[in-house]
């Protein structure tokens, strides 16, 4: 049963991300996607680029911080090799990067495995909550808009009873979970009380500040990588913050769904972006563009990482 669903946790995201291209590339003829690629400013691409690497450098810097405190002080190299091998891992099993890159600090580093592990958990919680951030500064900004295209869209008696029977039903939940004594409720209890831990963790180490830094860093460059690419295509140049802010928020979502975001990623582009009025064929195009570019960078310098990440810790145990 247990190997079903493993192999049900590869097989699925990948058959979605296969349907999810078809459909993409159904909307838009090849030549068309192709000419978007030719136009495109190439010198915004490679800004973009550069953004994305300071960010996933910045993150492996900030590793540093939270393995410090295990009584270990792996090296920058080491952990910046990490991070890029598990971004390229997980192309190819969701989640398994998380795994291979405690995997990589415990044979190189000698941080225990468990401790590696518990260290990336904590920090998926402060990129949680930077998203969530996000999406309240999203959603401050561009309150009206977004009431109104709900409102358009959907009857608003609806929305509000079905936000009310949300919140009912959620605090049921609650309820269910804080008194029952049953094993799945232990069990969430569990998980919530260690993610709160996590959570809590962060402001108890010695460089908090430096890792809140990093933090925040990370993400503003995540943005600003995603809106620098907007720019090299024309039909994208006066977009404004309110569209980058929601196609970000959605194509950061989509990753989760398929395999590294393939085929998911454009298309929730082209959902953010029509929410604004803004063509299909431009935003479609420029998903392909970001998504692309992105995925290139991270299959070139994770090959490289998990090629050289031997030779490197070989060259430095015999010194």
């Amino acid at each position: 049963m247990s190997q079903s669903k493993s192999v049900l946790k590869v097989v699925l995201p990948l058959l979605l991300g296969v349907g999810l291209v078809w459909y993409s590339l159904s909307k838009i003829s090849l030549p068309t996607l192709v000419q978007y690629f030719k136009d495109a400013d190439y010198s915004w691409i490679l800004l973009g680029v550069f953004f994305g690497i300071l960010s996933h450098a910045s993150r492996a810097y900030r590793w540093l911080f939270m393995v410090e405190p295990l009584g270990f002080k792996p090296r920058f190299a080491n952990s910046f090799m990490a991070v890029y091998s598990a971004y390229l891992i997980n192309f190819t099993i969701p989640r398994a990067g998380e795994v291979a890159r405690a995997t990589i600090l415990t044979n190189y580093e000698g941080v225990p495995f468990d401790n590696g592990f518990g260290t990336i958990v904590a920090e998926r919680i402060a990129d949680t909550i930077m998203l969530l951030s996000i999406v309240a500064i999203a959603f401050f900004l561009e309150f009206e808009f977004i009431y109104n295209f709900f409102a358009e869209k959907f009857n608003l008696s609806s929305l509000i009873l079905g936000g009310v029977l949300l919140i009912t039903v959620a605090l049921l939940i609650l309820l269910f979970i804080t008194k029952s004594r049953s094993k799945f409720a232990l069990k969430i209890k569990l998980f919530v009380v260690g993610l709160l831990k996590g959570a809590l963790s962060i402001f108890k180490m010695k460089k908090k500040w430096a890792f809140i830094g990093h933090t925040l860093f990370i993400w503003v460059m995540y943005v600003l990588m995603f809106y620098v690419t907007s720019n090299a295509l024309p039909e994208l140049n006066n977009i404004t913050l309110a569209p980058v802010l929601i196609g970000f928020i959605l194509a950061s979502f989509s990753i989760a769904a398929t395999n590294g975001g393939i085929g998911s990623f454009p298309e929730a582009v082209v959902i953010a972006f029509s929410i604004f009025g803004i063509a299909e064929d431009p935003s479609r195009a420029f998903g392909w563009i970001m998504w692309s570019t992105q995925t290139l960078v991270i299959i070139v310098l994770g090959g490289l990482s998990l090629l050289y990440l031997p030779i490197y810790n070989r060259k430095n145990r015999t010194l």
